[in-house]
């Protein structure tokens, strides 16, 4: 195989950043100077955003939602204007429709989809902490949505975000996949799994492909990330190489085997071809499982 560098690139929800301005989240007097000419998504409990008729954002200003930012949480800064997200509970807005994360990551422009996914986030993390998990208290959200205090203890609640990594591991020109049971007929994709406390990336790479497998992983590679909001992952991405083991399955997948380029290749061209009801097929392009499937191919091919 070549030593030419493959580019990393291809999933959802990585493009240009907001400016988050975290110095403006103490700042109310600004906030609600930026209020009536920002942008607001507003979400539902469920996690879907408005959208217009034609599937597209339904995004509304300050200034027609009335009042001032509330309990909106800001979420940056796009040049001068503000962006917040809001629940569709608090404003009296209709929309056409509701769209859901995935879809519009196919389906909007990349920038307002990266937007999305963020704010998914954020209200996520709001929705599962009222109430305080040291004492039960209620907990108030301050600084343009990023904290909660708890009225009773006075413990500070942050954002989090839990880290997982996914993984192409290969062994002599093949790639290893797997399959849950739940997952739609031949459908296969890189192994993944949560980070525990005590670990570094590497070793849960390690520990998540043996557990799953009985695969030995050699050696591990960062490639990138992808946050992921279903509910509140960061996905971080690596290549490995491994033992020529057998993989054998014990609980969490139905099935996991070794696929040589050809067949991989074939399934990519499946997915962009049109599905003729042969071979296996693979994630969404929207995800950095496919991202990281794609490298390995063009790598292999290079």
């Amino acid at each position: 195989m070549s030593d030419t560098v493959v580019s990393f690139r291809g999933h959802a929800f990585v493009g240009a950043p907001l400016d988050r301005a975290d110095a403006l989240r103490d700042d109310a007097e600004a906030l609600a100077r930026l209020w009536p000419d920002a942008r607001v998504l507003v979400l539902d409990t469920d996690g879907t955003a408005f959208a217009d008729a034609t599937g597209q954002p339904f995004l509304s200003s300050g200034h027609a939602l009335g009042g001032g930012p509330g309990a909106a949480i800001f979420l940056g800064l796009q040049q001068e204007q503000a962006w917040f997200v809001v629940e569709a509970a608090t404003v009296t807005l209709q929309a056409p429709q509701r769209l859901d994360l995935r879809r519009a990551a196919a389906e909007w422009p990349a920038e307002v989809a990266g937007i999305f996914c963020y704010a998914r986030g954020m209200s996520y993390w709001h929705s599962r902490n009222r109430y305080c998990g040291v004492c039960g208290g209620a907990v108030a959200f301050g600084r343009g949505g990023f904290i909660g205090r708890c009225g009773q203890c006075g413990t500070e609640h942050y954002p989090r975000v839990d880290p997982a990594v996914i993984v192409a591991v290969e062994n002599g020109g093949r790639l290893l996949l797997g399959r849950q049971a739940t997952w739609a007929p031949r459908r296969w994709s890189v192994l993944a799994g949560f980070v525990e406390p005590g670990e570094t990336f590497e070793q849960t790479v390690a520990r998540e492909v043996f557990e799953e497998t009985r695969v030995r992983v050699t050696g591990a590679h960062y490639l990138g990330t992808q946050p992921w909001p279903f509910p509140g992952a960061l996905m971080v991405g690596f290549h490995a190489e491994a033992h020529d083991d057998v993989p054998t399955v014990d609980g969490e997948l139905e099935d996991a085997r070794w696929f040589d380029v050809e067949e991989v290749g074939a399934a990519l061209r499946r997915r962009s071809e049109g599905d003729d009801g042969q071979g296996i097929l693979l994630p969404p392009p929207i995800s950095i499982a496919s991202t990281l499937v794609e490298h390995w191919y063009r790598r292999q091919r290079a």
